[in-house]
């Protein structure tokens, strides 16, 4: 798994790429909690270079999500690939958490 993070004010955008795996699961989560603190209102994550994803990382999205939820704040997601939306269509992640073609989108939407 490869993520990158940048803050502007209190969004984070984080770029996630490789795989996310049940393996790298616990990675991801620990990168997630790591920079959602009480002053973040918002969290993109730009999937464009996610090449897999799992039922544990899925799971991690939908605990950020609760976590961010509780703070006050929102998630959205952006630039998935073919594959990877097919993932959040089938498992029906796509009605819990928005999906956004671009982060310009995504960013507009949540208000970032």
């Amino acid at each position: 798994m490869e993520i990158s993070t940048e803050r502007q004010g209190s969004t984070i955008f984080a770029n996630v790429g490789d795989r996310i795996d049940g393996t790298e699961a616990r990675n991801f989560q620990e990168t997630l909690t790591s920079v959602v603190d009480e002053e973040v209102k918002a969290l993109i994550l730009d999937l464009e270079k996610l090449t897999y994803i799992s039922s544990a990382g899925l799971r991690v999205i939908l605990l950020t999500a609760r976590v961010l939820q509780r703070q006050g704040g929102k998630l959205a997601i952006c630039s998935l690939s073919d594959p990877i939306r097919e993932v959040f269509e089938i498992s029906g992640f796509d009605k819990i958490i928005p999906v956004h073609s671009t982060r310009e989108e995504a960013a507009s939407a949540i208000g970032a």
